[in-house]
């Protein structure tokens, strides 16, 4: 049987949304946000030399052109305000989550509602702010050491730094506004509308390869096939389920017996989302900035690092499918999906999995199967992460074409959406409701009116 509510899903109908004004008003909201951000990106950090650093970038940009440009959608190639991007909110995020987990006094936080999440996201801010000052200083660094400043010194360094903070403190504010009064993940769509809007130059990057030659019609045919299958194949993996059945029992409710009923519950083959590789990429992404701006003046250490954590290298390739599969179990049992929360709630309503007791054994049953689930989930993760970037080292594929782009673009764009019907079938469920209140106003008037004509 169809429930009501699936129906009405099924039902519901894009052109709905001239009618939905809220809805409308929060696409809107987030598309002129997303604008501001990508004019942001354009505007130059006061103190760059243009014509060397345009000069740099030609001569860099196949080294630049992959992890960063993706997280700043372009603005570290033009050193824009937005050149640090979204990623030091995202490394602190990491981090107090990770201490939520470790110590104590954090983790009670955590349960204190939302006036704990509220004290989460203030640390999270701060870490924002600390780590963001760190990079923007070993990046305008980087710079002078790079010839790249007209004046280098105490005053570059300065500037630089307060606007480089200020940017990421800024796109955090957007992330933030779009995430309450628009529409969608506002982090996720920051990262998403910086990959789309360099991929038209990536393409006609791809295309003249191939027709200089620098690449054969062979791997550009390749390539479409592997994006395309890459797609279907994460859309597939990012809609499966596993149904855990919960059963309801048989109620009273003073002279009214209520049957039992059966439910389900869903969990998600990934329910961690794009999360974890965002998570893995992120961490990635600093060494690769400092030596690409410091040029031949790149330090023992730094040398050292790259040699071996290298985009393409062995240990590189480990240390993300590593990261990916950690952030996956990490960010599951931590953030999207508690066991011994959803036990407590399901005890709480009266239901329970058949065959298992309420309370603790549901909640370690419930991690059992989560457990088992994340074994095929954080695999397809890594391996559509890993397999393009396998591919793009082999034959100089661009980095957009990677797994990590493909994912984001495709989860943002399905959670996108998911919430776009959501708003739309609350519109439509609210547009029902009315009508049957104007329907039960019209039955009582005409009834008044009966009741006078006899």
């Amino acid at each position: 049987m169809v429930s009501a509510a699936e129906q009405m899903a099924a039902n519901t109908s894009w052109a709905a949304l001239g009618k939905a004004t809220d809805l409308r008003n929060r696409i809107l909201f987030t598309l002129a946000l997303l604008i501001v951000y990508r004019l942001g990106t354009w505007i130059p950090v006061p103190g760059i030399d243009g014509v060397a650093l345009r000069e740099f970038m030609e001569s860099a940009g196949a080294g630049i052109g992959g992890i960063l440009s993706m997280f700043t959608g372009g603005a570290l190639g033009r050193m824009g305000i937005f050149a640090l991007g979204i990623m030091p909110y995202i490394s602190a995020s990491i981090i107090v989550q990770l201490l939520g987990s470790m110590v104590p006094a954090l983790e009670q936080l955590k349960k204190e509602g939302e006036q704990g999440r509220k004290k989460m996201n203030q640390y999270t801010r701060y870490g924002t702010v600390a780590l963001a000052t760190l990079q923007a200083y070993g990046l305008a660094v980087s710079l002078e050491a790079g010839d790249l400043a007209t004046d280098p010194g105490l005053f570059f360094r300065f500037s630089c730094l307060i606007t480089l903070v200020g940017g990421t403190m800024f796109l955090m504010w957007l992330g933030e506004q779009i995430t309450a009064r628009g529409i969608g993940n506002g982090i996720s769509l920051i990262i998403f509308v910086g990959i789309v809007a360099e991929l038209p130059a990536a393409l006609a990057q791809f295309f003249v390869s191939g027709r200089t030659g620098a690449i054969s019609e062979a791997v550009i045919v390749g390539v479409i096939v592997m994006v395309i299958a890459t797609i279907a194949f994460v859309v597939f993996m990012e809609r499966a389920l596993r149904k855990i059945h919960i059963q309801y029992p048989r109620r009273q409710v003073g002279m009214k017996v209520y049957d039992g009923g059966s439910s389900h519950l869903p969990v998600k083959v990934n329910p961690a989302g794009v999360i974890p590789a965002i998570f893995a990429s992120s961490l990635l992404l600093l060494p690769t900035t400092i030596s690409t701006f410091s040029g031949s003046q790149t330090g023992p250490i730094m040398s050292t690092l790259l040699a071996y954590f290298g985009p393409g290298q062995p240990l590189y390739l480990l240390f993300f499918v590593g990261m990916i599969v950690f952030f996956a179990y990490f960010y599951t049992f931590n953030v999207s999906f508690k066991p011994d929360d959803v036990a407590d709630n399901l005890k709480n309503q009266n239901g329970f999995v058949p065959g298992i007791r309420p309370g603790k054994r549901t909640a370690e049953y419930l991690e059992y199967v989560v457990n088992r689930i994340l074994v095929l989930g954080s695999a397809y993760l890594a391996a559509v992460c890993l397999l393009p970037e396998i591919l793009r080292g082999q034959f100089a594929i661009p980095f957009y074409f990677g797994g990590t782009s493909v994912l984001i673009v495709v989860s943002v764009t399905m959670d996108t959406i998911q919430q776009v019907q959501n708003h739309l079938l609350a519109h439509q469920y609210e547009g029902l409701i009315e009508k049957s209140q104007l329907r039960g106003k019209g039955k009582k008037r005409g009834a008044r009116k009966g009741a006078a004509r006899r």
